[in-house]
């Protein structure tokens, strides 16, 4: 395993951490007795297949179901200290809701100490004010940073890069969970403001928000031979100095293998792609017109200043990815949680679009002209009414 200094943490982080979504009994809270000898054994072996491999960072959260009180029954057979310990906890408007659930998490967890501790899912700017209200989650956790309970706090975000960088540029915290991948570069800024904070980067699900990327979509996986798609994301990701880890949610522990095999490009990372990102590039445009990967996004507005709040950048975006590169799979999955998403991914699908009033907004794009066309055609070629039925995020995705 290779490890990097996670900001000013200082703590030694593996590039890999062993994601909590995908190895939990239940989604929801359930009785213990309720957790089968299966999943809960297919667990000790994910967890000790990951240490075995150095991959000591294990990052959770209490909306991850059963994950923290499955991990409680294993972590007493491990050294504490070599273990670096993550669970988070989203904000509330009153803070006594917040401490409760942090209570809850430690029970489960059965632990004194957590290395990391995240305020989760802060998605937009009401939820920041949630968290830094005098009293509020961000006051709490420092509280029990000072009683040993947690060690060093940071926060998780799905909210919009601007939203985000305004987050990070609070200096309120010592890392962040990110959303940051080829699909999905809007965050560059924000790695760039962590790095002026000293702030360690774990990005999160590379491999599925990063555009399902395990479905081995062909025309990617061409562009990117011989390295797999989810490898060329990894290395993509640890092009820029600040990102840390990469969270893996696995189900069995055979699902490290590609990663720990990413780990022998590493070093070769800024000569092989560099020209994996160019061959993608050519290939989107190809299709969607010279100069459209530098600019696409420029001046869209967000999805709250739109006609019927139309997300017009993640449709635009996820349009792009399932032309471009054949990632239909992910473009439906995402687009079809418009509407459904709630503060997790806010506004709405292309149902409609007036068209003068999108030209107007959109003055300042290079491509404005397209961009009424495409939305409505992304929303006929990604639109699913089967999808749609179980879309919508659960707690933490």
């Amino acid at each position: 395993m290779i490890t990097k200094r996670f900001g000013k943490t200082e703590v030694q982080m593996p590039l890999i951490t062993m994601g909590g979504m995908r190895f939990q009994e239940s989604w929801q809270d359930i009785p213990e007795k309720e957790i089968t000898k299966k999943c809960q054994d297919n667990l000790e072996q994910i967890l000790g297949y990951a240490l075995d491999h150095g991959i000591n960072h294990i990052e959770t959260a209490r909306g991850y179901g059963t994950s923290e009180v499955q991990l409680a029954k294993l972590l007493p057979n491990y050294d504490r200290e070599k273990i670096i310990l993550q669970s988070k906890v989203a904000p509330t408007e009153d803070p006594r809701d917040f401490t409760k659930t942090f209570e809850t998490t430690m029970s489960n967890l059965k632990v004194d100490y957590l290395d990391l501790f995240s305020i989760h899912g802060i998605n937009n700017l009401e939820r920041l004010d949630w968290a830094l209200q005098k009293g509020g989650a961000l006051d709490q956790a420092l509280q029990w940073q000072k009683e040993g309970r947690i060690k060093h706090i940071g926060f998780s975000s799905h909210a919009s890069a601007t939203e985000v960088d305004t987050m990070i540029n609070t200096g309120a915290f010592s890392y962040v969970n990110l959303h940051y991948y080829y699909v999905n570069q809007s965050t560059l800024k924000c790695l760039e403001s962590a790095k002026k904070h000293d702030m360690g980067v774990l990005v999160i699900s590379p491999n599925d928000k990063g555009g399902h990327l395990w479905k081995h979509p062909e025309e990617m996986a061409k562009l990117t031979a011989p390295l797999h798609p989810m490898q060329f994301n990894a290395l993509f990701c640890f092009l820029h100095e600040q990102v840390g880890t990469l969270t893996m949610g696995v189900a069995r522990p055979s699902d490290f293998d590609i990663h720990l095999e990413t780990l022998k490009f590493y070093e070769k990372r800024f000569e092989l792609i560099p020209p994996m990102i160019e061959k993608l590039n050519q290939k989107i445009e190809s299709k969607l017109g010279q100069g459209w990967m530098e600019k696409w996004f420029k001046g869209i507005p967000d999805w709250s200043a739109v006609p019927h709040d139309i997300n017009i950048w993640e449709t635009v975006r996820l349009y792009t990815f399932a032309t471009g590169l054949g990632l239909d799979s992910f473009a439906k999955a995402r687009y079809n949680m418009l509407g459904k998403g709630g503060h997790y991914f806010p506004g709405l699908k292309a149902l409609e679009v007036p068209t003068k009033e999108i030209l107007e907004l959109c003055g300042a794009n290079p491509f404005k002209e397209k961009i009424p066309e495409i939305l409505k055609r992304a929303h006929q070629i990604l639109d699913d009414s089967e999808i749609a039925k179980n879309a919508g995020p659960k707690s933490g995705t």
